[in-house]
């Protein structure tokens, strides 16, 4: 009870925004039963009042939500889901008299899905001998309208994934899907640490209103018994229907550990706009496309 980081499964859906030097935090009360009895059958429900963005603003919400995680042997986890976020902001209106886009009530939804997963982190594998291992996911969820939310809509996402691991090299191939169908009528994820998805260049931290499918293929090769990571990944982004070209994008990382508690991390990112980048806009009409974009990372880490 407090305020609170609160991370559940990848960070998609709830998520502290833990790279930032300043996290996203709960205002809110989390209940976690671990029942070993059952196998280890995970449940954790809650109540978020607040949230405390990274970017230091205040945000009223009344979220109860509920994910229940249940360990199914040396396979993997599969997990229920339910996230009702009613953000309660007074709404305001632009000078066409449209809701501002700064509005957070139209952010409001109810999502449920189900997941199941290999590992717990994004490019953990299980072994089947020594030097080899296999990852998967495979998750769908349902979203539509909630609360304060002014605009009647439903939208679904998936996600795929399927990778190996040899002599400690990870490959992984994946496609994530986020259904749109127009301005408020796509599926999001305020509440998770959108960074991590969908290239480190943060086009897409919003879903289009056309929704986006984004296909990536990521390599990591550890150096140094693993003190040293080199990771790259590849994203080719469409709406999706898969008729219009977003553009794609290459994401490079390198973290060097010292010892267990300092790390360095240098980040880079790549965005090449498509034939219909205009379209990459969530709520908009602007008809400029997004443009080219590279950013680049450097940071120091101490972890206690």
């Amino acid at each position: 009870m407090g305020r609170q980081r609160i991370k559940l499964d990848d960070d998609r859906f709830i998520g502290n925004v833990g790279w930032r030097q300043m996290e996203t935090t709960y205002d809110s009360v989390l209940l976690t039963h671990n029942n070993q009895q059952l196998f280890g059958l995970v449940v954790n429900a809650g109540y978020i009042g607040n949230v405390q963005t990274f970017t230091g603003t205040t945000e009223n919400i009344e979220a109860p939500f509920l994910n229940v995680n249940y360990k199914m042997g040396d396979y993997g986890n599969v997990i229920g889901y339910g996230y009702w976020l009613d953000y309660t902001e007074a709404d305001t209106k632009d000078a066409a008299g449209n809701p501002s886009a700064s509005n957070t009530s139209e952010k409001s939804s109810q999502t449920y899905g189900l997941r199941f997963a290999c590992c717990a982190k994004p490019l953990d594998s299980i072994k089947i001998s020594d030097n080899f291992g296999l990852a998967y996911t495979a998750e769908w969820s349902y979203q539509t309208d909630y609360g304060h939310g002014k605009t009647d809509y439903e939208a679904h996402r998936f996600n795929v994934m399927g990778g190996f691991s040899a002599y400690n090299v990870m490959f992984q191939g994946a496609v994530e899907q986020l259904n749109g169908s127009g301005r408020n009528k796509h599926f999001d994820t305020p509440l998770g640490t959108n960074h991590a998805f969908q290239g480190w260049a943060d086009l897409f931290l919003v879903t289009p209103n056309n929704g986006i499918r984004d296909v990536f293929g990521t390599v990591m090769v550890p150096f140094q018994r693993g003190d040293l990571v080199a990771t790259a990944t590849y994203h080719s982004y469409s709406d999706d229907t898969g008729q219009l070209d977003y553009g794609d994008e290459w994401n490079f990382q390198l973290v060097q550990k010292f010892g267990k508690h300092y790390s360095l991390l240098a980040k880079y990112a790549y965005y090449n706009g498509g034939a219909d980048a205009a379209y990459n806009k969530p709520n908009s009409t602007d008809p400029a496309p997004s443009a080219d974009t590279q950013k680049i990372w450097l940071s120091a880490n101490v972890n206690f």
